[in-house]
């Protein structure tokens, strides 16, 4: 069986029903917060059919590989070996960070299940605010994006893979991605509301050091099955 990549590695794919948290992560701070169910996670290894499938396969592979290699880069690697898994580290972590939009993008009935301190018109409220923000936001640096992605073929001359040019591709594809996401939330998207009162708790954990919240967050994240939720709540708290 292929082995399944890490989180950030992959490519999101879109689903019709999506379960999405409002997760509290600071002083009236919200994000957006979901995870696919491990099961209909495609395999690393299973290229599928038709020429779009097989030639996304092909640079999610090639992905793949460059984040492996950026995670497990030498100590005395030199300076451009350096900054290349530095952006590709990055670039990581945005994939990890925008799959709540990239699954909202296919997404017709969504569940928003939120702390049970607030009511449903105030969590239907910053829901509709942060995906507003989402959209003005990731359109704007969509085009800002594909004009340096264009630019950038300047450095086809350079030896090497064309790191910068992967940089900025995989930056126009996310912004992409997360704009039809939020979009697709606002205009589309029949939305059920659930209350969770462990998302109060979630909340009040915010302001306490990484150490010392981290066995009550871990906890916390067991009992939702949400076996990222951590690590994507110390991201955005920080």
């Amino acid at each position: 069986m292929a082995e399944r990549l890490p989180e950030g590695e992959r490519l999101i794919e879109a689903v019709d029903h999506a379960t999405i948290y409002l997760v509290p992560v600071g002083s009236e701070r919200f994000e957006l917060y979901s995870e696919p169910p491990a099961d209909a996670e495609p395999e690393a290894g299973d290229p599928g059919s038709g020429f779009w499938r097989n030639l996304a396969h092909s640079a999610h592979m090639r992905w793949r590989e460059a984040v492996r290699t950026a995670r497990h880069a030498e100590a005395d690697a030199g300076f451009f070996s350096r900054a290349r898994d530095a952006v590709v580290g990055r670039t990581a972590d945005a994939i990890a960070e925008q799959r709540t939009l990239w699954t909202l993008r296919g997404v017709a009935t969504a569940e928003l299940v939120h702390p049970s301190d607030r009511s449903p018109d105030e969590a239907a409220a910053i829901r509709d605010r942060i995906l507003n923000r989402a959209r003005t936001h990731h359109l704007r640096w969509l085009f800002v994006d594909a004009v340096v992605l264009v630019a950038s073929g300047v450095f086809m001359i350079v030896p090497g893979p064309n790191v910068i040019a992967y940089y900025f591709a995989f930056r126009v594809v996310g912004h992409s991605f997360s704009w039809r996401g939020a979009r697709q939330a606002l205009q589309v998207t029949r939305w059920h509301l659930r209350s969770e009162p462990a998302l109060v708790e979630l909340g009040q954990l915010a302001h306490l050091p990484r150490d010392t919240r981290a066995p009550r967050l871990h906890a916390i994240a067991t009992d939702l099955n949400l076996p990222r939720l951590a690590a994507f709540f110390d991201r955005m708290a920080a």
